[in-house]
């Protein structure tokens, strides 16, 4: 019984060799995952500011619904989150504003959304101007306006 315990006791462990093995694996595994997952990042942001797009548009329907008009160009998406000062100033002004956190947010890139009413493409415009923070560009950079979301 003592030689069983004991050889039992020899192969409890791993050996160097079959730790190499799985740290190799795990390696390869991560070389292969590693680079798709890296450009989901600026997909997500895009995915984002479409949503606060679409958010922003609900809020400016709300406002018109409220006050007869869009807010202008100079008044803004600020409008939303404050009683307009300048411009035609809405009659029923929802008290607390449009917007949930009271703010206006940027988007997922940190940057002012772009906002004029009226617009060229509907009643207002909204745009992102994407991660480079320009006009125009392609890829990630591109911009994102509201009359191409779907």
């Amino acid at each position: 019984m003592k030689i069983n315990k004991q050889k039992i006791k020899a192969q409890a462990g791993f050996t160097l060799i079959e730790l190499m093995v799985v740290i190799v694996i795990i390696g390869v595994l991560a070389g292969l995952i590693i680079p798709r997952v890296m450009g989901r990042p600026d997909e997500a942001r895009q995915a984002k500011a479409k949503i606060q797009m679409e958010s922003l548009e609900s809020a400016l329907k709300l406002y018109k619904l409220d006050s007869g008009n869009y807010p202008t160009t100079e008044q803004g998406l600020k409008a939303l989150v404050e009683l307009p000062t300048v411009g035609n100033l809405p009659k029923n002004w929802r008290q607390g504003g449009y917007l949930e956190k009271g703010k206006v947010p940027k988007d997922p890139w940190g940057n002012e959304f772009i906002y004029m009413s009226p617009g060229s493409h509907g009643d207002f415009d909204l745009i992102c101007l994407g991660k480079d923070g320009d006009a125009g560009g392609e890829g990630f950079d591109k911009d994102i306006n509201n009359w191409e979301i779907e």
